[in-house]
C-alpha cells in the first residue's frame, strides 16, 4: 500500500499488515456513501469474521487505494466490487485523516445518488440496505455502528446531504 503525508502525497510503501498492527502509517483509502432523494443513506454491515469492527454497520463502500492507483480507479475497483456498482457518478465532498486503534488513513469521502443495480458483490458485506436518518440517528452511540461511520454520518450532516 501506499504511504502518504496529510496532503495525499505519496511518501513511501508498505505492506497491508504493516500499515494495520497499530504503526499508525497514514495510507489513502476511499469511502462512498450513496444516498438518495428520500433522505436515506444505503449502510452495509461488516461480516462478523472481519478483524476491525465484526458485525457493525458501516460505509456503503470504503476501501484501500493500492500502489499506482488513481483515486478514481480505486473508487470503481471498490464500489463494484463490494456493492456491485458500474455506472455512477461520484463526488469529492471532503478529505481527512482517521486515526483508530490499529490504523491511520487518509480518507476520501465520496457522495453519490447512483444506485441503480446495486448489491452485495463479495463476502466482505454481509447486508447492505437503506437506513432512515431518524433510524440511523436513533441507533447512534449505541454500538450498532462502526466509529468513523458514525463520524461521516456527522459530517454528511454538516454538508447539509442528510
Amino acid at each position: 500500500m501506499p504511504l502518504v503525508d496529510e496532503q495525499g502525497k505519496v511518501t513511501g510503501q508498505a505492506p497491508r499488515s504493516q500499515v494495520h498492527n497499530g504503526s499508525k502509517l497514514l495510507h489513502p483509502v476511499v469511502h462512498l456513501h450513496v444516498l438518495n432523494n428520500k433522505g436515506s443513506i444505503l449502510i452495509q454491515k461488516r461480516p462478523a469474521d472481519k478483524i476491525i469492527q465484526p458485525g457493525k454497520w458501516d460505509t456503503a463502500v470504503g476501501g484501500h487505494i493500492s500502489v499506482g492507483e488513481t483515486l478514481e480507479q480505486a473508487l470503481k475497483k471498490e464500489v463494484f466490487e463490494e456493492i456491485g456498482l458500474k455506472e455512477f457518478s461520484a463526488k469529492l465532498q471532503k478529505v481527512y485523516k482517521w486515526e483508530s486503534e490499529v490504523e491511520a488513513e487518509l480518507i476520501y469521502l465520496f457522495t453519490t445518488y447512483d444506485y441503480k443495480g446495486f448489491g452485495i458483490q463479495s463476502d466482505e458485506v454481509e447486508e447492505l440496505r437503506f437506513w432512515t436518518k431518524n433510524q440511523v440517528e436513533k441507533n447512534l452511540g449505541k454500538n450498532v455502528f462502526t466509529p468513523n461511520f458514525e463520524v461521516e454520518f456527522r459530517m454528511l450532516q454538516e454538508l447539509k446531504l442528510i
